[in-house]
């Protein structure tokens, strides 16, 4: 059984998930495989990848990993961009 503080940060992970393209476009950025991700969030990478098309959501248990990964990698992409701008 949910508690419901459980399901109150369920329901805003999911609020605040991107659409597909951007998690897709994120996970690219960061040069990132649908299998890493997938491993990451504790799932298949084919799964990462319904989840990319739009033609599935993840669910409870794991729309939260699947944000938390999403916000590193964004983060992670940030990063080399900046560094790489700096060395040109």
């Amino acid at each position: 059984m949910t508690t419901l503080p459980k399901l109150l940060v369920q329901v805003r992970a999911r609020r605040e998930l991107p659409p597909p393209s951007v998690r897709r476009a994120v996970r690219q950025a960061a040069q990132a495989s649908l299998d890493e991700v997938g491993a990451a969030v504790g799932v298949t990478g084919q799964a990462v990848w319904w989840w990319e098309s739009g033609q599935r959501q993840p669910n409870a248990a794991n729309v939260g990993r699947y944000l938390e990964v999403l916000r590193v990698l964004g983060e992670a992409a940030t990063l080399a961009d900046s560094e790489k701008q700096e060395n040109e």
